[in-house]
This record gives structure tokens, C-alpha cells and sequence, in this order.
């Protein structure tokens, strides 16, 4: 058995239980991660608004992929499993 068969096989009950908690404390994560969204901009005194506001709707989405995982329903509006776009040139 490869390396990552046995991680798959050791996961692999771990993960219905992080959809399980994704699904009961999805809004709590959320509200987490717009503070520390907000703490970061005001330190960065608003220089990298866009990119945090874009990494914190990734995450949020990330949760709500996996909160909607064991449903087998479609991901809501927003989320896709398409990769991400690069970021802008600066």
C-alpha cells in the first residue's frame, strides 16, 4: 500500500466528520474569518483589500464545499470546483 492509499484510508472517516462540523458551525466560521478579514485590512491600513476580501471568500466557500459535501446536492450558488483564477499583475 503507497503512502497516500494509507493517508486516503486513515482520512477517510475523518472526513464526514469535518463535513459534520462544517454544516453545524459554518456560520460561525464565517463571522471568524470577516474579523480577521477586517483586523488584517485595517493593519495593512487597506493595501491589500481586494486580495483579502478575495481569500476570504474563497475560504468561506471552501466551508461551504465542504459543509455541502456528504449531501450530494449541488454547491451553492458561487462555488465552483474549477480552479481559481491567477491573480492580477501588479
Amino acid at each position: 500500500m503507497s503512502l497516500l492509499d494509507n493517508l486516503r484510508a486513515r482520512l477517510g472517516p475523518a472526513k464526514g466528520k469535518i463535513s459534520d462540523l462544517a454544516k453545524e458551525h459554518g456560520d460561525k466560521v464565517g463571522r471568524g474569518l470577516d474579523k480577521a478579514a477586517q483586523m488584517v485590512d485595517e493593519k495593512t491600513k487597506g493595501r491589500y483589500s481586494d486580495r483579502i476580501h478575495t481569500g476570504t471568500d474563497r475560504a468561506k466557500g471552501a466551508v461551504d464545499r465542504l459543509a455541502h459535501q456528504d449531501d450530494g446536492a449541488a454547491p451553492p450558488p458561487g462555488t465552483s470546483s474549477a480552479p481559481p483564477p491567477p491573480p492580477p499583475a501588479s
